[in-house]
C-alpha cells in the first residue's frame, strides 16, 4: 500500500503518541509498505499556548493537500485531530480518498482539565473530525465502547507493543537510584497538569518518589516538592534501568487512553499502582489481574486511594508484571493497524475499477 501519516506529534517531542507512530512507521515499511509522512517539521510552526514544547504547523492546508496529490496514496491515516489533521481530513473528502483516524488522546478531557470547562463542550468537534473517517483506531475496548456513546460507531481496534530487547527485568540499576531508600515508587511521563502527578506526589506513602519526564510543569514542580528525584526525559537504555531500579510503577493520569509507560514497566517486572479508570483497567484489570480477569497472579493494583494501589502493587509478583508486559507485541499491533487501513484501501481500489 501507499499510505501517507498525517500527524501534528512528531520528533522532537518526546510521548507515547509519536513513539506509538515512529514504531509502526518501522514495522509497516519493514513489511514492504510505501509510506509518506506530513509532520510539523515541514512548516513553520508555534508552541502551543501553555504547551512550548509542542509545535504546531502553521497555515499547513496547503502544503499538506500539495503532498498527498504529489504522493496520490492508496490510505491516508490520520493521527491527530490538530491542523495537519484537519488539513489532511479536508484533502481526503475533497478528493474522494477514504482515510482512518485515531484517538490518542482525550482531547476533550485534556480541554477540560485546561479550561475549567465540561468535556461535553469539545466532544462536537471530536465528532466532526472522525464522523468521515472509515475506521478510528482506539487502543482499548472501553475506548471504542466511549467513542460508540458519542455516535463514533467504527472504532477499530489497534494495541500497542513493547521492544523486549530493550525492556527486560535484565538490567543493571540505574546509578543516581541504586541507593535511595526503598521502596522506590516511579512515574514515567510528560509532566503536565493532564497528567495528575501532584496525586502521586502527595500520597502518604514511605520511600523514595521519582519523576522521569519533561513538560510544562517540570520546574515548579520541583520547587513544591524537593524530596522528589526529577531527573528529566530519559530513554533507550537509560529508561529501561530507571523501571529496573523502582519497586512500583506509579500512574496517577485519569484521562490517557492507554498508558504505554505501564506495559514498558511491566516488561521490566514493574508493577503498576493506578486508578482504576479507563486506560488501567484495559492494561491491568479492576482486579490487577488482566482486563479479562485471567492471569494467574496479579501485576499491579488498583484503588480510587493511590496510596492502597502503591501498597497492593509492593505486593505483586514481577516475574508475573514482567511476562504479562512482554506479551504487548508491535507485530501483533501492526497487524490491526494495517488491517484496518487495508480495508479502508479497499474502498478506493473497488472504485477505481468501478
Amino acid at each position: 500500500m501507499k499510505i501517507a501519516l498525517c500527524t501534528d506529534a512528531w520528533h522532537p517531542q518526546v510521548n507515547g503518541v509519536v513513539r506509538t507512530l515512529a514504531t509502526t512507521l518501522e514495522h509497516v515499511t519493514a513489511r514492504g509498505h510505501e509510506v509518506m509522512l506530513v509532520t510539523p517539521s515541514q512548516f513553520f510552526t508555534f508552541g502551543l499556548p501553555g504547551y512550548k514544547e509542542i509545535r504546531l504547523a502553521m497555515l499547513p492546508r496547503f502544503g499538506t493537500r500539495r503532498s498527498l496529490c504529489a504522493f496520490d496514496p492508496d490510505i491516508v491515516h490520520i493521527a491527530t485531530e490538530g491542523p495537519i489533521g484537519w488539513a489532511a481530513r479536508g484533502w481526503c473528502k475533497a478528493n474522494g480518498v477514504p482515510f482512518t483516524s485515531a484517538f490518542h488522546t482525550r482531547f476533550p478531557d485534556y480541554a477540560a482539565v485546561r479550561t475549567g470547562l465540561s468535556p461535553n463542550r469539545f466532544w462536537p468537534i471530536m465528532r466532526r473530525f472522525h464522523a468521515a473517517s472509515h475506521a478510528v483506531l482506539v487502543s482499548t475496548q472501553t475506548l471504542a465502547d466511549e467513542l460508540a456513546g458519542h455516535g463514533l460507531g467504527q472504532a477499530t481496534m489497534w494495541s500497542r507493543g513493547i521492544d523486549a530487547s530493550q525492556f527486560h527485568p535484565d538490567h543493571a540499576p540505574l546509578d543516581v537510584l541504586a541507593d535511595l531508600p526503598r521502596p522506590i515508587l516511579l512515574n514515567v511521563g510528560r509532566v503536565a497538569v493532564e497528567k495528575n502527578l501532584e496525586a502521586f506526589l502527595d500520597a502518604d506513602v514511605p520511600g523514595s518518589k521519582v519523576v522521569v519526564g519533561d513538560g510544562p510543569d517540570l520546574a515548579q514542580l520541583r520547587a513544591r516538592y524537593p524530596h522528589v528525584h526529577f531527573l528529566g526525559a530519559l530513554s533507550g537504555t537509560p529508561l529501561a534501568q530507571a523501571y529496573c531500579s523502582a519497586d512500583v510503577f506509579v500512574f496517577p493520569s485519569r484521562t490517557d487512553t492507554f498508558g504505554l509507560v505501564m506495559i514498558e514497566a511491566m516488561a521490566c517486572g514493574l508493577p503498576v499502582a493506578a486508578y482504576p479508570v479507563p486506560g488501567p483497567i484495559d492494561v491491568v484489570g479492576q482486579n490487577g489481574l488482566g482486563p479479562q480477569d485471567n492471569l494467574p497472579e496479579a501485576v499491579g493494583a488498583l484503588d480510587e486511594d493511590l496510596s492502597k494501589a502503591i501498597a497492593g502493587a509492593l505486593t505483586c509478583s514481577r516475574k508475573a508484571a514482567a511476562a504479562y508486559g512482554r506479551s504487548y507485541s508491535w507485530e501483533a499491533a501492526t497487524d490491526q493497524f494495517l488491517g484496518a487501513l487495508g480495508s479502508a484501501a479497499r474502498v478506493r481500489a473497488i472504485s477505481k475499477a468501478a
